[in-house]
């Protein structure tokens, strides 16, 4: 039998006889892998579902007709396309091979439910529509009542209905964002689903829809085409376009690239970003899984010298002992990642079960597995386990055959001074870059190099630091512990390298929680102050901005609330867009001078009072980037095609409120589709009690849908509601990371405890007691928690204020540290180390104490 055969089946043989030492590296990878796997199963799910309920929607439309110039700007999905006559319909239907046709007129409209809150609107868009009386042109199909009739009635799809509690015959209001008095007449499904996801549609009579959501009558959205038999998309779609009766600026596209164009926004607008933010959280979990495996088999190796060396002597060159040590962390990441597959599946399946549960009502369907969900999470399990063994591995088959005469090796390798000058270099340099790109060049790209490096300088510096670290720390308990105390110290001491091994795991994870936790309060702080610094007004009417669900507000409702004695200034922000530049910018809809007595817009250069339809009022970054002053041209191109010199009237300092650009409600008039604002800020006068002309402003505004009015203190509040959101999820999958971090910390406890059997067993010998040996290592367990806890505070707050300032641009971003939330990180850090040092020290007080001092 060769060396190599004997290396290899030692080591399987080891590690099976050895199971539990690797159970940490197998949870490791099993729920990294898991998450990975989940991640991607779930996206190919969400993405072959949403395929097959477009599919299955507009299986019956061949052609649409449409207006071929988009504004598009950031989180707009598709853009803001021009209205197309109606009048087309007829001349359509003329065509040579058409069926039917039908105009689609398409806008924004919020239900209100049974309750009196608004269905949807806090991201997914809630739309309101005419409904289309073919059949297979219409994408929703009715479901129980009957089709809209006469004015006021509407159909509402199912998913709408069960989530604002409407059924057949209620009464309720649609924002369009005027109010529309409904009569819920029938409920419809949307390719045989409850809805297109989390989207609401209120489908309404052609005259309501062409009343409320087109700016003038005789105009729709576009116009849906259904082809004879015999005749293909592409080829009526050509004969539709050389007809001639197309007027210029309007297209003709098939069914299927239209049915496209809705799938990609649905893709990268949430798809693309839903599981990329959870693959990069599978990837921190796995990162942090490489330090614990990486410890694991550093300890193991430890352990094994003997072993090892006695193979030497028998024969096996170094490659051999590396390959055998490589083989076991193969075996374990096959394992563990095959497992992980499965787990993965399972999280998927329970995904798609739970997502509907919670108000996410994705399209139903069976899960899809891919060929690279499954490959690509066991490809990243083996390579994770497999390069975290490398360096250990090389340390086995550098075992001496002299090591075979020594007792079993135990790790006492400390930190050299090489890598505490080289650490502090890399540290030094990773510092310097992070503070120029987020200090002076507001450089990304530089901040992110600086910031990666400093984390790797901070796992190269581990072992230098901990044994620092682990002394202060444990001060405090030396003298209140006693000597049960100083031995936890001593213990944690004892091999800088393991210790920070051990912790740098629960560092990164603490590291990337405390990022998020600055970065979140930040944003709030940031927001708390543009409307502190912004808003002079003494209460906010507001509403989710159009585009990222909502309608809106009314644009009679401003003028309606000025009219009240207790209010001296009522001004309405509206949202416009067009093309600045050749890029799609928002504009800010307005009154300038009622806006400059609500708003601070700091020092303005030129006048508000003079913009008039042609005039541009812009902030001064954007003037200073585009080298624009008062009375420069500036060319803005709108959705209708139209193109249009305006003059840079007015110049202003602030842009928190008011946005980059300014035109009037004269201005934006002729370009406009459905006019609405997004906020509403009011002016009391002088004398009027805050709670009196809060109830004012409330009682007109609830004869406009009745949306929520705010003081300036709870406008700013509620500004960040979005902010708590999104780290409450940011902290549930972060709670994968350091359930592994604290897996790394059991598992090395645990390895600590079988290589200290003897020691264990002299000190229970001469009078330690069970209590005081779970003392004792439990207090280990929270030192190593405590320096990576302590570590990923520090290292999470500097790459926070790193990211705070590199994304501030224009330099407005206000920085600030949550000592509350944070306070509670580090006592959750130490609470882990406790019961990460649970079952290790268990265990250590159950050993018999005459076995454990005749133990090697």
């Amino acid at each position: 039998m060769s060396a190599t055969t004997t290396s290899l089946r030692l080591s399987l043989s080891s590690l099976r006889a050895h199971k539990r030492r690797f159970a940490g590296t197998f949870l490791a990878v099993f729920l990294g892998v898991s998450f990975l796997a989940g991640t991607m199963v779930m996206g190919d799910t969400l993405r072959a579902s949403f395929d097959t309920l477009f599919t299955n929607a507009y299986s019956g439309t061949d052609v649409v007709i449409r207006s071929a110039d988009v504004v598009t700007v950031s989180g707009q999905g598709q853009g803001t396309r021009e209205p197309v006559p109606t009048a087309l319909v007829a001349k359509v239907r003329a065509v040579p091979g058409v069926a039917a046709a039908a105009p689609s007129i398409q806008g924004a409209g919020q239900l209100i439910g049974g309750d009196g809150k608004p269905v949807g609107g806090q991201g997914p868009p809630t739309l309101a529509g005419n409904w289309i009386a073919d059949a297979k042109l219409n994408p929703y199909a009715l479901a129980e009542g009957h089709a809209p009739q006469s004015r006021g009635q509407a159909v509402i799809n199912r998913g709408a209905a069960e989530k604002g509690g409407l059924r057949i015959g209620d009464k309720t209001v649609l924002r369009t964002p005027d109010p529309l008095r409904v009569t819920i007449v029938g409920i419809a499904t949307f390719g045989g689903e409850d809805g297109m996801g989390q989207t609401t549609f209120t489908g309404l009579t052609s005259a309501d829809a062409e009343r409320y959501l087109t700016p003038k009558p005789g105009e729709a959205s576009t116009v849906l085409v259904r082809a004879g038999p015999g005749t293909g998309q592409g080829q009526l779609a050509d004969t539709i376009e050389r007809a001639g009766i197309l007027p210029q600026g309007v297209e003709a596209i098939t069914g299927q690239q239209a049915t496209d164009e809705n799938l990609d926004m649905v893709s990268g607008r949430f798809l693309d970003l839903f599981t990329t933010l959870l693959t990069v959280f599978a990837g921190i979990a796995l990162l942090v899984a490489t330090f614990s495996i990486h410890n694991t088999f550093a300890i193991v190796v430890a352990q094994r010298t003997r072993e090892n060396a006695l193979i030497r002597a028998l024969g096996a060159s170094r490659r051999q002992v590396l390959g055998g040590t490589l083989a076991e962390a193969f075996a374990v990441g096959l394992i563990a990642s095959a497992a992980g597959l499965l787990g993965g599946v399972g999280i998927a399946a329970g995904l798609q079960a739970l997502f509907p549960a919670v108000g996410f009502p994705f399209p139903a369907g069976d899960l899809v597995l891919g060929a690279n969900a499954l490959l690509v999470p066991l490809a990243v399990g083996l390579v994770v386990c497999v390069g975290s063994a490398l360096v250990p591995a090389v340390r086995a088959g550098r075992t001496a055959p002299l090591s075979a005469l020594r007792e079993t090796a135990v790790d006492h390798s400390g930190a050299s001074r090489a890598r505490a000058v080289f650490g502090g270099a890399m540290a030094a340099a990773g510092i310097a870059l992070t503070v120029l790109g987020a200090g002076g060049s507001r450089n990304v790209w530089l901040t992110a190099a600086g910031a990666g490096l400093t984390v790797a300088a901070f796992v190269v510096l581990g072992p230098v630091a901990s044994s620092y670290a682990v002394r202060i720390l444990g001060l405090p308990l030396a003298r209140l512990r006693g000597v049960t105390g100083a031995l936890a110290r001593r213990n944690a001491l004892r091999s800088p390298k393991r210790t920070a091994a051990t912790a740098t795991a629960l560092m990164i994870g603490v590291a990337v929680v405390s990022l998020f936790t600055v970065f979140g309060a930040s944003l709030k702080a940031t927001m708390d102050r543009t409307v502190s610094r912004s808003f002079a007004g003494d209460v906010a009417i507001s509403a989710p901005v159009r585009g990222a669900g909502g309608t809106g507000l009314s644009p009679k409702l401003a003028p309606a609330v000025a009219k009240l004695p207790e209010v001296s200034n009522a001004v309405g922000l509206g949202r416009g867009v067009a093309k600045v530049d050749g890029a799609g910018r928002r504009l800010t809809v307005t009154d300038p001078v009622a806006l400059s007595r609500a708003l601070d817009l700091g020092t303005v250069d030129g006048s508000l009072t003079a913009l008039g339809d042609d005039g541009l009022a812009v902030s001064r970054t954007e003037a200073d980037k585009h080298g624009w002053h008062t009375g420069s041209a500036v060319r803005l191109a709108f959705a209708d095609g139209d193109r249009q010199a305006f003059t840079v009237r007015a110049v202003y300092g602030q842009a928190d409120l008011a946005g980059s650009y300014v035109i009037t409600r004269a201005a934006w008039a002729p370009h406009h589709v459905q006019d609405s604002d997004t906020l509403v800020a009011v002016t009391f006068r002088e004398g009027v009690g805050p709670a009196d002309g809060k109830a004012a402003v409330e009682r007109v505004a609830k004869a406009y849908g009745d949306p929520e009015v705010q003081t300036r203190d709870e406008y700013a509040k509620s500004s960040g509601a979005g902010v708590d959101m999104f780290l409450t999820l940011v902290y549930a999958l972060l709670a994968l990371a350091v359930l592994i971090a604290l897996l790394g910390i059991a598992n090395t406890l645990t390895l600590a405890v079988h290589e200290r059997t003897r020691e264990l067993g002299l000190l229970r010998a001469v009078g330690q007691t069970r209590a005081q040996l779970r003392a004792m290592v439990r207090w280990e367990s929270v030192l190593v928690a405590a320096f990576g806890t302590v570590g990923g505070l520090g290292l999470g707050g500097f790459l926070g204020w790193a990211l705070v300032r590199a994304a501030d641009s224009d330099g407005t971003s206000a920085f600030a540290v949550p000592p509350g939330q944070l306070g509670v990180v580090l006592l959750v850090g130490l609470a882990a180390g406790v019961l990460a040092g649970w079952r290790p020290a268990r265990r250590a007080a159950r050993l018999d104490v005459l076995r454990a001092i005749a133990a090697e």
